[in-house]
């Protein structure tokens, strides 16, 4: 029988605000972590072996046993995919672009097609790009004169991306080859340069530059350098092609410069940065139209202003705030302004009418449901798109006219083999939080469901950021609702369900709330009989890994299993060390413990890594990525090698280290089913196992 990896114990001291800390795993986190993040294979011995050694374990002890069970569940997802499907094209002058994906085939190709409909034109196909190995792609770009294509990828899953330029008449790569780009870039008007960020050595983008086509990467002009290692800088455009928009920021305060797009001037500040003033611009006509949470506006406003005076003082309020009434976000066209909002936790779109000031709303009836808009390339236009979503309700693409008011129904997600919404209930309830707070939670489960506590339950959470979770349609999540489980999402405070204050009392010094909403969710499933205790599978990834871990910490007895996909859970460690690719612009979220002991006690009291106890925790399944930059894979390294060494049940405890991709995991669209029919078989696997 194979027994579990046990990491060594190394004593590492340091010590902060005369606090001495000691981390037995530290020497888990390679010194050339940086250099690993480019080159894996550069990863110390010692700690290759013990990873590998862990997964080992997992497919010994796990991977054998389920493995026609998780096949079984790859297939079934499989078999929800329509595998040759395309896009809804957009489209831009003469020409309509959409994205098509074939049969068998794990990437998009990007296609586009005269205007009115005619041979499609192949414009990148990523499969052939991709090779054998990870491919992270980092997006597309044609020109203004559809002539050239800028395209990117990561190949090693440490999301430094490099861009190419294609000439769309030949289908092959210009000279121009840009290392280290975060992501890929924006054109200038005339088609002869664009712009993009770069990342340094911590991976953080820093700067801006502009690219000339032909020129060499060194002779790139700097046109944008953020000297705050808190603030990240990513670049855009406005939908009017007029302005390249640059943005620097971190979680909680926001700068933006625009750059004349045709005369490629100088740099414009339009206000200048305040810690907690939130805000991005969009422009029509030379008015700008910012969305701002100026003011105590904390669910954010649209003002306006001119472009040759785009100072605060002279803001104007066009849209005004509305407490509980989040403005999530803006799109300018000619004609109107449309604004996404969210209200009592559902989402619905408002078109505002520049003309007439009138305005249209766009909502559903479902008690839960996702909903999503966007326009395409075009300004001058007075059609929008937007999609639907619920829980048993596939993806409905839908084009509406602003003029005349029709709703174009333009696709709906096909499902190969088979699905009748009406077998499955949708529902949104509340539980109450420690403070009287009322939680949403989203439930979908199979119409034969019986409320009487022995349903097996997967919860999901997250809860930071203020990214809300949305009730979409999920192909993957029926295969568990199939199976008599219900599928369970705690809209927990740190997301913005519930506005801006929702975010606010969940982060920095509320971050608890987090985690004690996540727990009254499990408990008032229980108390309604949806499910049981020891019937709870609890499942986060990143920041909701941490939600995972803390949750480990403080009720272990309520769940059935844990699964923590990159797991966000050494915080206080990670939030001491500055040369971190995330560090200094997640100190607004968290707190700095460099600075302030309050806030390195703070940290302490919850970061799961450092409150694991001697205690019986629950099934656990870790998930890491070698090239990941945002969790670094020590992290959930360290914290499976505590929990062995400390938990005192004989539950299982596993880690796998995807040793060839980073944060979002496998590349492929099979390989990430793969991966989601694995943490699927875990959670059976843990209910069947209690059940018993």
């Amino acid at each position: 029988m194979t027994n579990p990896p046990i990491a060594k114990k190394i004593a590492h001291y340091a010590t902060n605000h005369a606090i001495k800390h000691n981390d037995d795993y530290h020497w888990l986190r390679a010194d050339n972590w940086q250099e690993v993040m480019q080159k894996p294979e550069k990863l110390d011995s010692e700690i290759r072996n013990y990873l590998e050694a862990e997964n080992n374990y997992f497919e010994e002890k796990f991977g054998k046993e389920n493995k026609n069970l998780s096949e079984e569940i790859y297939q079934e997802i499989r078999a929800r995919i329509k595998e040759d499907n395309s896009s809804v094209p957009f489209p831009h002058d003469e020409y309509s672009y959409f994205s098509k994906m074939l049969t068998g085939k794990q990437y998009a190709q990007l296609i586009r097609t005269p205007r009115n409909g005619g041979k499609e034109e192949i414009l990148l196909d990523c499969n052939i790009e991709a090779g054998e190995g990870y491919f992270g792609f980092g997006g597309a770009s044609h020109s203004p004169n559809h002539e050239l294509l800028i395209w990117s990828c990561d190949k090693k899953g440490s999301e430094y991306y490099t861009i190419y330029v294609r000439d769309l008449k030949t289908g092959k790569e210009l000279k121009d080859e840009i290392k280290n780009a975060n992501g890929s870039g924006v054109w200038s008007a005339d088609s002869k340069s664009f712009y993009y960020s770069e990342l340094d050595e911590n991976h953080r983008p820093f700067r801006v530059l502009k690219h000339i086509l032909g020129t060499k990467q060194s002779d790139d002009e700097v046109v944008y350098e953020e000297k705050d290692s808190g603030f990240f800088v990513g670049v855009g455009k406005t939908l009017s092609g007029n302005y390249i928009l640059i943005n620097a920021h971190d979680h909680l305060t926001s700068e933006v410069w625009l750059i004349d797009a045709k005369k490629q001037s100088k740099a414009k500040l339009i206000a200048k940065r305040k810690t907690g003033h939130e805000y991005d611009v969009d422009e029509r006509d030379g008015q700008l139209f910012i969305r701002t949470n100026i003011d105590n506006a904390q669910d954010f406003k649209i003002v306006t202003t001119t472009i040759d005076k785009p100072e605060v003082e002279n803001w104007q309020d066009f849209i005004p705030a509305k407490d509980g009434v989040l403005i999530l976000d803006t799109i300018v066209i000619k004609n109107h302004l449309i604004r996404l909002e969210r209200i009592e936790g559902l989402p619905r779109i408002i078109a505002h009418d520049f003309a007439t000031g009138k305005e249209e709303a766009i909502s559903f009836e479902e008690e839960a449901y996702s909903l999503s808009m966007g326009v395409g390339y075009e300004f001058d236009t007075s059609t929008i798109r937007f999609s639907y979503s619920s829980p048993t309700t596939p993806n409905q693409t839908y084009d509406l006219d602003l003029n005349t008011g029709k709703r174009t129904l333009l696709k709906e997600q096909e499902i190969p083999s088979g699905h009748n919404k009406d077998d499955y209930i949708t529902r949104r309830i509340f539980a109450t939080a420690n403070d009287g707070e009322k939680i949403p939670v989203t439930l979908l489960y199979s119409k034969n469901f019986k409320q009487n506590g022995k349903a097996p339950t997967l919860l999901y959470g997250y809860g930071s950021y203020g990214m809300s979770m949305p009730a979409a349609f999920s192909i993957s999540t029926l295969s568990l609702v199939d199976r008599g489980f219900v599928y369970a999402i705690a809209h927990i405070r740190g997301g913005m369900e519930k506005g801006y204050a929702w975010y606010k009392n969940g982060r920095h010094k509320k971050k608890i709330n987090s985690f004690t909403d996540f727990l009254s969710v499990a408990d008032m499933l229980i108390e309604q009989k949806f499910t049981s205790k020891k019937n709870i599978v609890a499942m986060g990834g990143s920041a909701g890994g941490m939600l995972m871990g803390a949750v480990a910490n403080m009720r272990p007895e309520i769940f059935a299993g844990i699964i923590a996909q990159v797991p966000f859970v050494d915080v206080l460690n990670t939030m001491l060390d500055d040369t971190l690719p995330l560090t200094p612009p997640e100190w607004p979220e968290w707190g700095n413990p460099i600075k302030s002991e309050s806030d390195y006690k703070l940290i302490a009291s919850y970061s799961p890594y450092d409150n694991i106890s001697a205690q019986d925790y629950p099934a656990i399944f870790a998930l890491g990525g070698l090239t990941d930059p945002r969790v670094t894979y020590w992290e959930p390294a360290k914290w499976v090698a505590k929990l062995r060494s400390l938990k005192t049940s004989n539950e299982a405890l596993f880690l796998k280290t995807n040793m060839e991709a980073g944060h979002g995991g496998a590349s492929g669209r099979f390989e990430r089913i793969k991966e989601t029919a694995l943490t699927y078989a875990f959670a059976i696997w843990c209910t069947n196992k209690q059940n018993k």
